[in-house]
């Protein structure tokens, strides 16, 4: 049989393709799917029997049970830069940070060690911190009693480890999810503060069932798949939820997401099937210290990596300046509503009228 031939046959045993089947599947491509009867808000199928407080507080007991190796997050990577300090009191440890010469990540005691003063209001010029009090200079060596503490860059976030507020084994790096590199992906880290514990933090992020219901705004048609199991032992894989993100009216993206804590400051959402495969949503809590009221402080920092598969993909992460601003905005609605429930939950709990 010539080769012209063999191609006819295998034409002829092909099924042809109608115009309705191109078009679906053109639209199997798109992220975009229509809702075809919108469910009002209040007729949406109630999660309160599912998310029962004994679960949730079973999966938060798992979660806080975790080894962190004494590591908080400082915040953003590339909020410290070459040329001046940064300072925040962590666990109630005052602590500065800077990047030596070469860029890597510095950090120690805020207090200067010759009469206190604070460090992070110091200039950084190649590498060297210089109090301006009286001009002592640190390159992040030991001097004098001022003993620097161990800080990791994983090229999104800074961390420093206090074995001290930590009081655990220490580890010699976070305990970092699996993400997409951030160099493939378009990035954006958020951070708000609130008056609260990081438990509280990490329970609202365990609780995937108020998702639909406490932000309509921006997910509809919830189903958690996969939950802790009866005697509260958690799923290997953590929770998973099939939940649509809104873009505008009936158009929604959906996904399959899985929520994990691989230690018990941190909470991390993986898109596992749907648009955005292989992106991730990590949510730090690192404790703060009192406010001027004795209420304890949370610093909420939420680091967005989003990837995707589509060959267009690149033209979003040419886009990423114009896109951070949009991806803080979202971040920032979400956490207004999820931080007044972190609060409230604190509240109760610390006057004993929380519920279970």
């Amino acid at each position: 049989m010539t080769p012209q031939a063999r191609r006819r046959t295998h034409q002829t045993h092909e099924a042809p393709q109608s115009h309705g089947a191109r078009r679906a599947g053109r639209t199997a491509r798109l992220p975009l799917r229509l809702r075809p009867r919108p469910v009002p808000w209040e007729a949406q199928r109630p999660t309160w029997r599912e998310a029962r407080p004994a679960r949730l507080a079973d999966a938060v007991k798992a979660a806080l049970a975790r080894p962190s190796g004494n590591w908080f997050v400082l915040g953003p990577s590339d909020g410290i830069g070459a040329h001046r300090a940064v300072g925040r009191t962590v666990a109630g440890v005052e602590v500065v940070a800077w990047r030596d010469q070469a860029g890597r990540l510095l950090a120690g005691p805020g207090a200067c060690p010759h009469l206190g003063a604070p460090l992070d209001r110091g200039p950084v010029h190649c590498g060297i911190l210089r109090c301006r009090w009286h001009g002592l200079a640190l390159d992040g060596a030991p001097f004098a009693g001022w003993n620097p503490f161990p800080a990791h860059d994983d090229g999104l976030l800074a961390w420093v480890r206090l074995d001290a507020a930590g009081g655990e084994e220490p580890l010699p790096e976070p305990v970092l999810p699996v993400r997409p590199r951030p160099a493939g992906s378009v990035t954006a880290v958020h951070t708000v503060t609130g008056g609260c514990d990081p438990e509280d933090v990490i329970a609202n992020r365990l609780d995937p069932w108020h998702g639909a219901w406490f932000h309509p705004y921006s997910f509809v048609d919830l189903t958690v798949v996969d939950t802790p199991s009866e005697d509260g032992a958690r799923h290997a894989d953590g929770i998973a939820v099939e939940v649509s993100f809104k873009v505008a009216g009936r158009a929604v993206v959906p996904v399959t997401a899985l929520f994990t804590a691989p230690e018990p400051r941190t909470v991390v959402m993986h898109i596992v099937a749907g648009e955005g495969q292989g992106s991730v949503v990590e949510t730090h809590a690192t404790p703060l210290g009192p406010d001027d009221r004795g209420r304890p402080r949370t610093a909420v920092t939420e680091a967005v990596l989003a990837t995707s598969r589509r060959p267009g993909f690149a033209l979003a992460r040419a886009a990423a300046p114009a896109l951070r601003p949009l991806m803080r905005a979202a971040s920032r609605r979400l956490w207004r509503d999820d931080l007044a429930y972190a609060e409230r939950r604190w509240e109760l709990r610390s006057s004993g009228r929380f519920p279970g």
